[in-house]
Order: C-alpha cells, then sequence, then structure tokens
C-alpha cells in the first residue's frame, strides 16, 4: 500500500544543536480514510492495520530514521522511559511491537538513531534536548498528564541541569477551544496558585483553559527557561489537524525527536 505524496511534517523552531533532529506531522498525505484521513498514525483508534503500517512506513522514510520509532501505549500519567535501557526490536513484527508497547506518557534517550515519539490529536507533545546535543526527550501532556507531573519526570529523566534544557511545545487544542469544568482548574490551580490565570470564564460558568499556559508554567517551575514553540490549535485547525474533541474517533498526528550520529 502506497501513501503516494510524502506527509506534511513541522519542522520545530528552537535553538537545538545540529545533532538534535525532531518532527510533528500534520494530517497530509496518507492513506487512511473516513475520521482517520489521511496521515494517522495511531494503531489503537480503529483504523485500517494496513494503512496505519504504511503510514508508519512513510514516515520513516521521510525523516530517514535508522529504524521504527519506540512507539507508547500513553494512559495519561507520569511514567518516563528510558530507551537507552530498552533492548532493540528491530526483528519483531509489527503487531508484536503493537502489543509489547510500554505503558509510559514520556521518553527519554542519549543513543543515537533512537526516536522517542508521542501521538496525540488535542493533547500537548513537549520535546526537549540538553544545549550538549547529547540527550533528548518527549512528553505527552494532556491536563491529566501535567497534573500527574509527567514534564518534571521527564526533565528529570534527562539528567542535565534544568536550565541546560531546551523544551518546544508541538500542536495541541487552543484555548478559545478547549472548554473544561471546574474539577479540571481545582486540580490544576490546587497544585498551583498561579495557574489560576491560565483560565477564564465562559458564558456556560466552564472554563477555557491555555494547555500552552499551563504547560509553561509547570516547565518554568521545574527550573526549564528555554521553551519555544506553541501557538497551534489542533481544533479549528482541521485540514492540518486531527482532533479528538472536535471529531470522534479520528486518527493522530506523531511528535518525534531523536539524535544523529
Amino acid at each position: 500500500m502506497s501513501t503516494g505524496a510524502a506527509p506534511a511534517v513541522i519542522s520545530p523552531d528552537w535553538p537545538a544543536p545540529p545533532r538534535v533532529r525532531a518532527a510533528s506531522t500534520e494530517r497530509g498525505a496518507g492513506v487512511s480514510e473516513g475520521p482517520y484521513e489521511r496521515f494517522n498514525l495511531g494503531a489503537h483508534v480503529g483504523d485500517d492495520p494496513e494503512a496505519v503500517v504504511a503510514n508508519r512506513h512513510a514516515l520513516i522514510e521521510t525523516l530517514g530514521l535508522a529504524s521504527e520509532p519506540h512507539w507508547l501505549e500513553q494512559v495519561h500519567g507520569r511514567a518516563v522511559l528510558d530507551l537507552d535501557a530498552e533492548r532493540g526490536h528491530s526483528s519483531s513484527s509489527h503487531q508484536e511491537r503493537e502489543n509489547s508497547a510500554p505503558k509510559a506518557d514520556g521518553a527519554v534517550t542519549s543513543h543515537p538513531g533512537r526516536a522517542c515519539v508521542v501521538m496525540t490529536a488535542d493533547c500537548l507533545p513537549v520535546l526537549f534536548c540538553d544545549t550538549a546535543g547529547t540527550r533528548v526527550g518527549i512528553a505527552h501532556a494532556g491536563w491529566r498528564g501535567l497534573a500527574a507531573g509527567v514534564l518534571p519526570a521527564t526533565i528529570a529523566s534527562m539528567g542535565a541541569d534544568p536550565a541546560r534544557i531546551l523544551a518546544w511545545l508541538g500542536p495541541a487544542i487552543g484555548q478559545r477551544a478547549y472548554e473544561v469544568g471546574e474539577e479540571v482548574r481545582r486540580t490544576l490551580v490546587g497544585a498551583d496558585p498561579g495557574a489560576v490565570a491560565c483560565f477564564e470564564p465562559n458564558e456556560k460558568g466552564r472554563w477555557q483553559a491555555d494547555l500552552y499556559g499551563l504547560a509553561r508554567r509547570v516547565l518554568e517551575g521545574a527550573g526549564v527557561t528555554s521553551i519555544y514553540g506553541g501557538g497551534f490549535c489542533t481544533y479549528t485547525e482541521s485540514e492540518r489537524f486531527f482532533s479528538h474533541r472536535r471529531e470522534a474517533p479520528c486518527g493522530r498526528m506523531a511528535t518525534l525527536v531523536w539524535l544523529d550520529p
């Protein structure tokens, strides 16, 4: 199954060292159909498995990856996988890899060619690298992940001075589209009273949450001040991105980071 045109990817605009490579996909060109059209990379959302495999192969070719990314079973928690401690899985089948995907919402590595990846469709993907270009990481951060502490956990797993870590915020739902209830606001403001500034009341008696602003507060609180990206909205930019809030079921984008040799 051929995907035809190469998939569209976003190259993060951040001052990462040259050997740090990263990309975030758009729904662009691909072979998935229906609510998953076109470039769906999620194997857990009900799409045709052969279409997902074809799209993932196209991703590998487009980015020139040395091997398949280390896909995770994301659970909105704080677990971070250290890929340097994982055995390679290049000889296993796609289905075996899918069935054995570790439950985690972050990953880090210092090993060249090993791609950290998370999938999203409104939640926030956050990339990390150190200023020396020796270690990279990634986190999947929706409001539950922020509350669970996935960003500080990923920063700790980087093993570097937070002042020497760069972060990039990828495509996520924007504040005008992200309505939440009082329980979400209470949870996040309870952990950080200053986060009250990231919520605006709406006419329904609920709240519009600034996911990017919340993530920046957490990152800065953990000592990371070199923060880039943001400004996307997966909900309103329907031609570019999947959005679970806009249309469920739907596909998933992937955000990746890795080191060149």
